[in-house]
């Protein structure tokens, strides 16, 4: 057979044959890389109407379209996955956790499996696909994220602050026996936060004023050139400055020195005056309510005092953010969080908001999360339930999906 050799001829066409298989094995998995999510409830973003009987197309982890089924074609051979009676928004966000439980020690180390488990049970099981993270040792988190985003581990996006810092002897109660690094004067807090973002922080995290000593009811307040100084370097290099106030002091400092996010509401103070109110918003400052940790368990007028912050903040036109401290609160489950922002006045489009365009906007990532539109990154939540009928539902999770691949299927 044109003078080739029986044997050599055999070996050939099995080369050939598997040749072919591979071939075809790739343009399977190429098929695959498409997926369209159909016959949910969509709510393409907080301020649109939701799309009844929806389908969103993936391909090659980034949205293709989003509309309704009658009217969307799909190519063959795509991939369906069925989601009749769920609701489907973008992947959320939760703008405050913190990955300073032992379990996370050593993580460049771990076993991808073992961290892929902790990070489902700590934020994937609820629909988080993007996280910033205020205070944990920057190295460690940082080899977390690397392992994550290498494809490695299972896992939202991370964010990171790294440690926090703090003023002189202004390490809060609940912190000690560890010693966050001080800020002593405008010139060394400038260094402090440069060496910081030069690490590879995306962020500076202060406790502007922290509770020191609970039984005496000691304050420390870091002074507002220190906060000052330390912004004016974050905000060259485009980055922003958290804040934790716990008291008037505190959120003093915050105000007039060009802090751009609260971590918390104010623990300490019953309501913000309206002059503080007014001064707050006209800096454009966000807001993370951490609800659950501060009031989920404070009685009566306590509970109100913290409620009342965030409603009067939402009603003033304040940015809020979802966060919940999840990781320094062990209970990681959201649930109360938004029945808590909804007892404060906030609907279930501000709630959605919170978690999705705002953190979004806020973080320089509006052009690509946060919405579910074509181009966008196919970051989205599968809801089990509406959660327009019942904000708790927002914690229902049927499917988390991060760049178009499922990284969290309810059992």
């Amino acid at each position: 057979m044109l003078g080739i050799p029986k044997r050599r001829f055999a070996r050939s066409s099995a080369g050939s044959l598997l040749f072919f298989l591979w071939v075809w094995a790739a343009l399977l998995q190429a098929q695959s890389s498409e997926l369209a999510l159909v016959g949910a409830r969509i709510y393409p973003a907080p301020d649109a109407e939701p799309i009844f009987n929806g389908v969103v197309h993936i391909r090659d982890g980034r949205i293709e379209n989003v509309g309704e089924a009658a009217s969307l074609k799909l190519p063959p051979h795509i991939s369906v996955m069925d989601c009749t009676g769920a609701s489907i928004a973008a992947g959320f966000w939760n703008s405050h956790i913190h990955f300073t439980d032992p379990q996370w020690e050593n993580a460049a180390a771990l076993p991808a499996a073992r961290l892929a488990k902790q990070l489902e049970r700590m934020l994937t099981r609820y629909g988080f696909t993007t996280i910033f993270d205020l205070g944990s040792l920057f190295q460690n988190t940082q080899a977390l994220r690397m392992r994550i985003e290498a494809g490695e581990v299972q896992g939202p996006r991370i964010f990171t602050v790294g440690e926090p810092l703090a003023a002189k002897d202004g390490t809060p109660y609940y912190l000690k026996p560890l010693r966050l690094p001080e800020l002593y004067s405008p010139a060394q807090a400038a260094e402090l936060a440069a060496a910081k973002l030069a690490q590879g922080a995306d962020g500076i995290k202060l406790h502007v004023g922290a509770i020191v000593d609970r039984e005496r009811n000691a304050h420390v307040r870091i002074a507002v050139d220190l906060v000052r100084a330390v912004a004016e370097v974050a905000h060259r290099q485009g980055k922003l400055v958290f804040a934790h106030p716990q008291y008037r002091d505190g959120l003093e400092s915050a105000v007039e020195g060009g802090v751009d996010v609260l971590a918390h509401v104010t623990e300490e103070l019953d309501r913000w005056d309206p002059d503080l109110l007014a001064r707050v918003k006209s800096r454009h400052m966000t807001l993370i309510p951490t609800l659950k940790l501060l009031a989920g368990t404070e009685p009566g007028r306590q509970q109100q005092a913290l409620l009342t912050q965030v409603g009067d903040y939402a009603r003033a036109g304040g940015q809020i953010l979802f966060g919940t401290d999840a990781g320094f609160l062990p209970d990681c489950d959201p649930t109360d969080e938004y029945a808590l922002m909804q007892k404060a006045g906030l609907s279930y489009r501000e709630i959605l908001s919170a978690l999705t365009t705002a953190p979004a906007q806020r973080f320089g990532l509006e052009k690509r999360t946060g919405r579910l539109a074509p181009g966008f990154d196919a970051d989205l939540v599968v809801l089990s339930a509406d959660p327009a009928s019942d904000v708790r539902n927002f914690a229902r999770v049927r499917y988390t999906l991060r760049k178009g691949k499922v990284i969290y299927r309810a059992q």
